[in-house]
């Protein structure tokens, strides 16, 4: 999912270089954490959150078979 995450918007922001993602794993969902170059995040948000709501519904909608919710936070 990291790698989903990463090539999604790696072609979206100036810095590649900066992009890290995290995970954590709790009892009832996985949270990823998406951190980018401050000169970046409003590109990987876009307009009224359009891009981020698109990232988020393309990262849920490739979710393995668990049970467990995935949540996906751009810091």
């Amino acid at each position: 999912m990291k790698a989903l995450i990463e090539s999604i918007v790696t072609p979206l922001v100036d810095h590649p270089d900066d992009i890290t993602v995290t995970e954590t794993k709790e009892e009832a969902k996985i949270v990823y954490h998406l951190t980018v170059n401050q000169e970046d995040v409003g590109k990987v948000i876009g307009k009224n959150g359009r891009i981020a709501k698109a990232i988020r519904t393309l990262v849920y909608a490739a979710r393995t078979d668990t049970n467990k919710r995935i949540y996906l936070d751009i810091m």
